[in-house]
């Protein structure tokens, strides 16, 4: 999987070579892959927290509004529906939540369905600015993607799929 001639190199490509020079032995491919995934993943969640930032929220706590968001009207969901689909501890959610209802992002109020459970509503203003965070995150990440025509776009989105899938972990 070494890089092509007339690919320009990178970073991983460095790696690689050195490790060619000290272990011709190995086999570096999925190293070419995950290194660049890595990279990829760091600097885009460092744009990502940058553009958020300036709506004077976090990456993790636009993920917050983000998922009440697109669960749809009434844009609510319990405690533990958000930390499920966002995969944090009821503390680390806790601690977001307190943050983003204190500045008026979301409310949380008894489920009236369950009188020891909490409800967590998406409020107009946190309806607003997730709009705008979105837009402006989708709007970095298409720019970052404009290095790819819409076809290569399309197979690294199906190859990630399935590298993604392939990673899973299966219940033992």
């Amino acid at each position: 999987m070494n890089a092509r001639p007339e690919q320009r190199k990178d970073a991983v490509d460095a790696i690689i070579d050195q490790w060619a020079a000290v272990r011709p032995d190995l086999d570096t491919a999925a190293m070419e892959v995950f290194g660049r995934i890595s990279r990829l993943a760091r600097t885009m969640g460092d744009r990502m927290e940058k553009a958020y930032a300036r709506f004077g929220i976090s990456r993790g706590e636009f993920d917050v509004l983000a998922t009440l968001r697109r669960s749809g009207e009434p844009y609510t969901l319990s405690p533990r529906q958000l930390s499920a689909t966002l995969m944090l501890t009821t503390g680390g959610m806790t601690g977001r939540l307190d943050k983003l209802e204190r500045a008026g992002l979301l409310r949380r109020s008894p489920d009236p369905h369950d009188r020891r459970g909490l409800q967590v509503t998406l409020t107009e203003q946190g309806l607003s600015l997730v709009d705008r965070a979105v837009g402006a995150g989708l709007a970095l990440q298409t720019e970052a993607l404009a290095t790819l025509d819409a076809e290569q776009a399309g197979q690294l989105a199906d190859l990630l799929r399935e590298l993604l899938e392939g990673t899973r972990e299966t219940p033992h």
